[in-house]
């Protein structure tokens, strides 16, 4: 019953259609948030790109590709190389890492006092985090 009203064509034009649509949505919301966390872009600036995409959709999205489709790219790489950091940063401190070298001289010379290791030891890993 379905079969018979539903041809082949129909499914493909059907599939691409919401492929489009849901590209087209991909790319609103990209834009959208280009916009909103672009520095460089001042509040009148952000209202009038808003105001073009709302107003004119897709000439407002494509025309904002074109003069500003490198800062895109740029806040993307930056966003990137933040949260990388970041990660970065919580994993060090989650796993407890060494810090700089003062630091684990610190350590050191405070297993040396407490008795912990001897002075061989001491200057053997002394003489280690200064190599490394």
């Amino acid at each position: 019953m379905l079969g018979e009203s539903w041809h082949v064509g129909q499914v493909f034009w059907s599939l691409l259609w919401f492929t489009l649509f849901f590209i087209w949505i991909w790319l609103l919301i990209s834009v959208f948030a280009d916009i909103f966390r672009s520095h460089d872009l001042g509040g009148v600036a952000k209202f009038l790109w808003v105001v073009l995409i709302v107003v004119f959709p897709y000439l407002g999205v494509f025309v904002y590709l074109i003069a500003r489709g490198h800062k895109m790219s740029e806040h993307a790489v930056q966003q990137a190389q933040q949260i990388d950091m970041a990660q970065r940063a919580y994993i060090r401190d989650a796993a407890g890492g060494a810090g700089s070298a003062a630091d684990e001289l610190e350590r050191l010379a405070a297993l040396k006092a407490q008795g912990v290791i001897d002075d061989a030891e001491f200057q053997r890993l002394k003489s280690q985090l200064i190599s490394a």
